[in-house]
């Protein structure tokens, strides 16, 4: 998704590099034997440096950092202070749903700006042809019922683009577990092969 994660955890450091290594996270990223002033210390010093930051956590250690970052994302399983601190709360504790999360902030904005440029430009064409800018001297203008009916039509059109993201991030999200719970199905099997051939 093109964006830089950080890990930040209260276990040893030895444990969390050889964690974020399987987890193609850089070493330098991972962060070792904090406590949450430290996990705060950490987002603040990666703010300053002007980084945006999502934050993602699911315990009360965890809540001063969410409620830090500019996006504090809880899992189901810290619905405590973590949940309070949080901006978002997943009712879930599978870290694939923070991806959901983020691309569905994503889309959502992208609508929003849609509909934005929608409402920008049918109202820069619509205004000065219902106040009769071109009656002087085209003769053309809007009665008001003709206005009424645009405005009506521009509200049907906005709310009909914003419901597509349902049907299009559906889609996107349900290709998207299919693929997650075919990879796992595969790793099940290699790691089913793996005890058998041990035995």
């Amino acid at each position: 998704m093109g964006h830089r994660v950080f890990l930040l955890s209260g276990d040893d450091t030895a444990t969390v590099k050889a964690v974020a290594a399987r987890a193609g996270i850089a070493a330098d990223d991972a962060y070792g034997s904090n406590t949450p002033q430290q996990k705060l210390d950490v987002i603040r010093q990666l703010q300053g440096s002007g980084m945006k930051l999502a934050m993602v956590g699911d315990g009360v250690n965890d809540a001063p950092a969410l409620a830090a970052a500019d996006v504090g994302i809880a899992l189901k399983g810290g619905l405590d202070a973590a949940g309070e601190a949080a901006s978002v709360v997943l009712m879930g504790d599978r870290l694939s749903q923070v991806v959901d999360c983020i691309s569905l902030g994503q889309a959502t904005l992208d609508k929003i700006k849609q509909n934005l440029g929608w409402a920008l430009i049918y109202n820069v064409f619509g205004i000065p042809l219902a106040a009769g800018a071109l009656l002087p001297t085209l003769g053309l203008a809007l009665n008001p019922s003709a206005a009424g009916g645009m405005m009506a039509f521009s509200s049907v059109a906005v709310v009909s683009n914003s419901l597509l993201l349902r049907q299009q991030y559906g889609r996107a999200a349900a290709a998207r577990h299919q693929q997650q719970q075919q990879q796992r199905q595969q790793v099940g099997s290699s790691s089913g092969q793996l005890s058998g051939a041990a035995r």
